[in-house]
C-alpha cells in the first residue's frame, strides 16, 4: 500500500478506535467497578493468576500503582492473593468467582453493544470487517513475536 493511503488508513483506525474504546468505556461503568481495576481484572481473568510486577507490566503501570489496585480488586472482593508456589517472596494475585463473573458480565455488554453497531451493515461489509479484524489480529500477534 502507498504510504498517503496507509497513513490515511492508519488515520482513520486510530479515529474509530478511540470512539469505539469510548463506547465499551460507558458500557464498562455500569459494572460499577473503577477502570484501571476492571483493565488489571480482565488480565487476570482472561489471561489467568499473575503476580503484582507482572500484572504491572501488562498494565504498563509502577509496581506501587498496581499493589494499590489489586488492594481495591481484593476490598471489592474481585481478586486475592496467594502465594507463589516456587518462590517465597513473590505474592500471586487471581481472580475470585465474583471478579470473574463481573468481568464475563462486561464481556457481554461490550460485545451486545458492538452487535448493536455491526446489525446495519450488508452482509460483504460483515465480511469485509471480518476480514480486517482477523489482518489486524495477525498485526498484533506478528508484533508481540
Amino acid at each position: 500500500m502507498q504510504q498517503p493511503a496507509l497513513t490515511d488508513v492508519a488515520t482513520r483506525l486510530n479515529s474509530v478506535s478511540i470512539h469505539l474504546v469510548r463506547r465499551a468505556r460507558s458500557a464498562d461503568t455500569a459494572l460499577g467497578v473503577p477502570p484501571g481495576q476492571l483493565s488489571a481484572l480482565s488480565v487476570l481473568v482472561f489471561g489467568g493468576e499473575r503476580t503484582i510486577a507482572q500484572l504491572a507490566e501488562a498494565e504498563q503501570v509502577t509496581s506501587p500503582t498496581m499493589t494499590r489496585i489489586v488492594d481495591g480488586l481484593e476490598q471489592a472482593s474481585l481478586a486475592e492473593r496467594h502465594p507463589h508456589p516456587q518462590d517465597g517472596r513473590a505474592t500471586l494475585v487471581r481472580a475470585t468467582k465474583k471478579g470473574r463473573r463481573i468481568m464475563e458480565r462486561g464481556r457481554q455488554r461490550r460485545v451486545d453493544l458492538i452487535t448493536g453497531l455491526l446489525e446495519p451493515l450488508s452482509d460483504g461489509e460483515m465480511r469485509a470487517l471480518g476480514r480486517a479484524v482477523g489482518a489486524l489480529a495477525k498485526a498484533l500477534e506478528a508484533e508481540t513475536t
